[in-house]
């Protein structure tokens, strides 16, 4: 059963009852619950196992790059000495054509060059909670809507309220990116997988634009398709554009962009991925004049922070699904309110500890291969926390 209250076209709130789950209910949904929990308890070790041996594997293939590239200092001749070599060079960016739109006037010589279109919608907001009143279970959600800028359309069809917020099925212009086909650093030419890694975007000033279509107003740095851009009515767009990697060639909106580059030279002068001995493809960019050492550099610390976050992702993962697959004892004694608030304490406690013993074991495991003094110590870890846990529970003529 179903009641809504509120009387705004911006503002509801809808109240649905049911009866309060009986404990076999309860008992059902939680062993649901202990399955899904099975299934993230098992990935968590998957995921924290190969991501050591990730770790290792592209930190050996850094340290074998470092080893082996070759700075070039003369950029605007190819060496053919140099081929199949890994090759470090600086350079300003260079495309042989500017990227354009027609419809908008827009040209400029760049590596990429992006429209963003975006619709003026309605945006629902749902806010919910739960509460038992009369031995039934409520829910009282609380709908909201508010007129947005936005990039992709919003179906008003799934509104609790479609009427008097319905929005377009479509843009009658669509966002897409434009992508230099040659790029060259001197005479090396750029792989894609290098220019795809020129994604430093910008905002274009709409002042850099000379000729402006007849229909589109302006305003700020956007184009309007709108009677009133100050006073939009959902259905109207406003165009934007971005652009990165300014190059030689022409004109352009601000200084050219020089980049560092790490690849293997292949054919004419063509950089191309490297694969490592570790089975890693090493394929750099970075924006700006950076030595090979402040690059691979660079690279360890990102993969050292790589690392961390997914060691965080596989304990979390580890912690929830033995949170999960314990919840049945919460279940079972959770009509006793001091009782059931203590079980629950204990559990988390226990999820908490055997999560973090078991997630240092797997890392060990890890290294175990690689490094067996760092696998012992972290293994000793382990089984200190299990101790240290044993520990401070009294024994049972104190209890």
């Amino acid at each position: 059963m179903a009641k809504q209250h509120g009387d705004s076209s911006r503002e509801h709130t809808t109240i649905r009852s049911e009866p309060a789950p009986g404990f076999l209910q309860r008992l059902s949904d939680t062993a649901g619950g202990m399955l899904l929990g099975l299934v993230s308890f098992s990935l968590s070790f998957y995921l924290l196992f190969t991501n050591e041996g990730r770790a290792v594997q592209t930190a050996a293939s850094l340290d074998e790059g470092l080893s082996l590239v070759v700075p070039i200092g003369n950029i605007h001749r190819v060496d053919h000495l140099n081929e199949a070599k890994l090759l470090h060079l600086t350079g300003p960016l260079q495309t042989p054509k500017p990227l354009f739109d027609p419809n908008y006037g827009v040209s400029m010589h760049c590596v990429q060059l992006k429209r963003q279109v975006e619709m003026y919608q309605w945006v629902e907001y749902e806010e919910s909670k739960e509460y038992e009143e009369g031995g039934e279970k409520k829910t009282e959600t609380r709908y909201s809507y508010n007129t947005e800028w936005r990039s992709e359309v919003i179906s008003s069809r799934h509104f609790d309220r479609e009427i008097a917020h319905q929005n377009p099925s479509a843009m009658a212009v669509e966002s897409y990116t434009a992508v230099a086909a040659d790029v060259q650093v001197g005479s090396y030419y750029l792989s894609k997988g290098l220019i795809d890694k020129i994604n430093d975007f910008k905002q274009l000033t709409v002042s850099h634009i000379k000729t402006l279509h007849a229909d589109v107003t302006t305003e700020g740095n956007y184009f309007y398709q709108s009677a009133n851009p100050k006073n939009p009515e959902v259905g109207d767009l406003r165009i934007s554009f971005w652009y990165a990697g300014v190059s030689m060639g022409g004109p352009t909106f601000g200084s050219v962009d020089t980049v560092s580059v790490i690849a293997r030279q292949r054919g004419g002068g063509e950089l191309v991925p490297y694969k490592t001995k570790s089975g890693d493809q090493l394929e750099l960019l970075y924006l700006g004049s950076h030595t090979a050492e402040e690059m691979f550099l660079a690279e360890q610390h990102s993969n050292m922070m790589k690392t961390w976050a997914l060691r965080a992702a596989g304990w979390l993962m580890m912690f929830v699904g033995i949170s999960l697959m314990t919840k049945i004892i919460h279940t079972l004694v959770d009509w006793f309110p001091v009782v059931r608030d203590l079980v629950n304490l204990g559990l988390k406690l226990f999820a908490l500890c055997i999560s973090a013993s078991l997630s240092l074991l797997t890392v060990a495991a890890g290294w175990l291969f690689y490094r067996p003094l760092m696998a012992l110590l972290l293994s000793a870890a382990a089984i200190g926390i299990i101790f240290l846990a044993r520990t401070r529970v009294p024994a049972k003529k104190y209890q």
